[in-house]
């Protein structure tokens, strides 16, 4: 039986959690080490979708193989990582327990800690499944070990300084998981030079195709859309390959084609403005003089 799509249910605790997914109650209520093996549910009584009231690192050993990235192939085949965030929306599993393990934990575990509030900054918590941290043998080993302290501390000695081990630990992870990010982004540069192209295309499109005066300027997320990647994940594989996020690029291509507009057609600035998708002229001239230090009247003027 097939589960309908529609349906949506959030995950408020640790144990509600464990309960849907045939677990024993979780050793400490606000952070829980799962083995995904021992997970035991039936796929088709889950709701379609899960929203979750914590954050989840889960290592899934169903990304093992090499990973495709567009028309290459990468041999990271150890499987890898994928990072929810409270309040995401994800599908439920489907079919039989994948192996692997995760890493649940309430914001209330982080609360008056320095991670409560870095544990935001990080991106890769708002990557799509596909975008997944992809590793090499040494790098699992070494999420293992910091995988298997946690579990280790919930599963033998719950002191006094267990919260402080155990956030010592999460730290550990969001960084080496920060490195190995920076890493799969380095490493696939012939994936991101053929999205560096593909986007370079989409803006000359949306420009040629006069979709701005239809939608406005484009954003990160309608370029995010056609690329099938997540918005964070654009803006960081650019940030590494370029040194600029996915909004400076759209403004780097605005101001591009500005100089275009008022360097070889009569219009105004105020329909140079409305055809590049801005709703208020002020706005192009503060952003055009921000990028190239004169005004849009000022640069029109030098070539007549």
């Amino acid at each position: 039986m097939k589960k309908p799509e529609t349906v949506l249910q959030k995950v408020d605790s640790l144990t509600h959690f464990h309960r849907m997914f045939g677990l024993p109650k979780p050793k400490h209520p606000l952070v829980s080490f799962i083995d995904i093996e021992q997970m035991n549910y039936e796929p088709a009584v889950l709701p379609g979708s899960l929203v979750l009231n914590f954050y989840k690192i889960a290592y899934k050993a169903t990304l093992c193989g090499k990973a495709r990235y567009g028309q290459n192939y990468y041999d990271f085949s150890e499987g890898g990582l994928v990072f929810t965030a409270p309040g995401q929306v994800f599908e439920s599993p489907s079919g039989e327990p994948t192996t692997g393990y995760m890493v649940l934990i309430h914001p209330d575990f982080l609360l008056s800690y320095a991670i409560a509030k870095k544990i935001k900054q990080y991106g890769f918590f708002s990557y799509s499944a596909n975008e997944a941290l992809h590793v090499s043998d040494e790098e699992k080993a070494t999420i293992m070990l910091v995988f298997r302290i946690i579990d280790d501390e919930l599963t033998n000695r719950i002191d006094d300084f267990s919260q402080d081990v155990i956030i010592s630990q999460l730290e550990l992870l969001l960084t080496y998981s920060n490195r190995f990010y920076k890493r799969q982004f380095l490493t696939r540069k012939a994936v991101n030079n053929d999205l560096l192209q593909k986007l370079d295309d989409l803006l000359d499109d949306y420009y040629a195709n006069q979709t701005s005066l239809k939608q406005g300027i484009p954003t990160v997320q309608y370029l995010a859309d056609r690329l099938h990647l997540s918005p964070s994940y654009l803006s960081d594989m650019l940030r590494v390959s370029t040194g600029q996020n996915a909004q400076h690029l759209i403004h780097h291509k605005l101001v591009e084609k500005a100089k275009e507009l008022l360097s070889t057609s009569q219009l105004s600035v105020s329909e140079v403005a409305y055809q590049l998708g801005f709703e208020h002229p002020q706005s192009f001239s503060r952003l055009f003089k921000l990028k190239t230090a004169l005004s849009p009247v000022a640069f029109k003027q030098s070539f007549n």
